[in-house]
């Protein structure tokens, strides 16, 4: 923070994380660039890039500014998901994945001293949190836990056969769902916190993709222990309703739009530069350069107006319990991801085959493998089916404005 004194008189105070957080966003994108070649030839873990968000302090921004932090907005953390995802995918996910937990813990510690504490480090010692929330035959079912929490007295313990945990190798702690108690039904579940001194990772499942290779998204069986101040207070219930599903559907989508704004950076630099060489004349396929623009700016469109009413409900239940934002927020999942496919399949038809060449400047087949990820991330067809009956209850708007 600094303190400017104006002409009227009192000092006021401005958050000067507001007007640095872009260029810092930069620094880390232009490594995560560099790299982003090789993170995908290799399928490994973008470390050059989360050195770099680190050296930048990116990772604790939204930790409260009285626990170290910053107390970055949500919008701030979408906004550095658009960059990275421009530079690299794999990165702006992980980056993404780790911010969506972090405003799990923000939002719903009430005043948990360990959960403080956790909060201080990430902010400190800019620690990288890895998400569990897929397990066993349940699959993409986040609202159903096999493993349950196992407690003497205060203390408790976690077996978790997790299919997937993304760059669980190169976390810091893991963020993980669980069923209350044994004898708790599949939905009654807490989401726990435990740092990597408290947990051990035996591998399961490999991770060999079309594309976001540099996630890592090995599956584990998950052992962890620690006490019942590891559980963030809220019910997962309410979390997943007000923050887990609001913050993944607007992170995600900002990667994705930042794929899509690549791919689509690369066809404008090939129209270009075919106009050039042909006197002007423009390349046939010039008509779906305009496609993928429209098609961006509707994606960018989508997720801004998305972002601005999750702001205004954020601190409401009443409004983000409501059956018409919850619909519009998964739904905005649903649409980000198929306009990011859109959008980036028009930049490589612009492009035409210098696009689909692996061995071009205007190569798009990276950014290509790594959208297409997007409609599975919970898959589509899964949510539109889950909203099927609550679509028919309802009502339709009657303006345009709502």
């Amino acid at each position: 923070m600094e303190t400017h004194r104006t002409a009227a008189g009192p000092a006021r105070v401005i958050p000067v994380h507001a007007g640095d957080l872009k260029a810092r966003a930069q620094a880390a994108a232009a490594v995560a660039s560099t790299h982003a070649a090789g993170v995908d030839r290799d399928a490994r873990f973008p470390a050059e890039a989360f050195s770099e968000i680190r050296k930048q302090r990116l990772l604790g921004i939204m930790v409260p500014e009285a626990l170290g932090g910053e107390g970055a907005s949500l919008a701030d953390v979408v906004d550095i998901c658009y960059a990275l995802g421009q530079a690299c995918a794999s990165t702006g996910m992980i980056y993404a994945m780790h911010q969506i937990k972090m405003g799990c813990i923000v939002r719903h510690t009430k005043a948990s001293a360990e959960l403080e504490r956790i909060l201080r480090l990430v902010a400190t010692d800019q620690l990288l949190l890895a998400s569990s929330t897929t397990e066993g035959q349940g699959g993409g079912n986040v609202r159903a836990s096999e493993a349950p929490v196992m407690r003497e007295g205060e203390r408790i313990s976690l077996e978790r056969k997790a299919t997937v945990i993304s760059y669980g190798v190169a976390a810091d702690g893991i963020v993980t769902t669980a069923r209350r108690s044994p004898d708790a039904a599949p939905s009654d579940q807490v989401l726990i916190v435990f740092l990597k001194s408290s947990y051990t990772l035996e591998p399961l499942v490999g991770w060999d993709t079309l594309g976001m290779r540099g996630t890592c998204s090995e599956g584990f069986t998950l052992r962890a222990k620690g006490t019942t101040d590891n559980i963030v207070p809220d019910p997962y219930e309410k979390i997943h309703a007000q923050t887990m599903v609001p913050f993944a559907h607007l992170t995600w989508g900002a990667v994705w739009a930042g794929i899509a704004a690549a791919a689509t950076g690369r066809a404008q630099a090939f129209i270009r530069n075919a106009a050039r060489h042909a006197n002007g004349q423009l390349p046939p396929g010039a008509p779906h350069f305009t496609s993928a623009v429209t098609s961006l700016r509707t994606l960018r469109g989508l997720l801004a107006s998305s972002l601005r009413s999750y702001e205004l409900a954020m601190h409401d239940d009443k409004a983000l319990s409501s059956l018409e934002f919850q619909s519009m927020i998964t739904l905005t999942k649903v649409e980000a991801s198929e306009l990011a496919a859109t959008t980036v399949m028009s930049a490589m038809r612009a492009c035409g085959l210098s696009g689909y060449r692996n061995d071009s400047e205007y190569s798009i087949g990276r950014h290509l493998r790594d959208v297409l990820s997007s409609p599975i991330m919970i898959n589509n067809d899964r949510i539109l089916a889950n909203l099927a009956t609550p679509s028919l209850m309802t009502p339709l708007p009657t303006t345009i404005s709502g």
